[in-house]
């Protein structure tokens, strides 16, 4: 069975460091960019990071750029979000996504994300 399984979220304060993590299974994982998005109500879901396939490429959204880290471990299926100085507005549904790719290239585009995991809440207070 393919699938994405995030965990890691919670509720913090602003300022807290959080560590999100997806778990990837029944896919060729070495063989895919993987992508963080968020969605926060009443607004679509961005892109926020993403990783090519050998993690030597990486991109950031200018809202989270120098606050967090993705970073993915192929030999255990693994892609992280660390993320750091959270802030109310950072308060969404975190999701991770699957992109194909022959390179080790990032994916900008949702469209291109073939698999979804099911989110996970991230909730920042002040």
């Amino acid at each position: 069975q393919v699938q994405l399984v995030e965990s890691g979220g919670g509720s913090v304060q602003a300022g807290d460091s959080l560590r999100l993590s997806c778990a990837a299974s029944g896919l060729p994982f070495s063989n895919y960019a993987m992508g963080w998005f968020r969605q926060a109500p009443g607004k679509e879901r961005d892109i926020i990071a993403n990783i090519g396939r050998s993690g030597g490429s990486t991109y950031y959204a200018d809202s989270v750029r120098g606050r967090f880290t993705i970073s993915r471990d192929n030999a255990k299926n693994t892609v992280d979000l660390q993320m750091s100085s959270l802030k109310p507005e950072d308060t969404a549904v975190y999701y991770c996504a699957a992109a194909r790719t022959f390179w080790d290239i990032v994916i900008l585009t949702a469209q291109e994300y073939e698999l979804w995991g099911q989110g996970t809440q991230v909730t920042v207070s002040s």
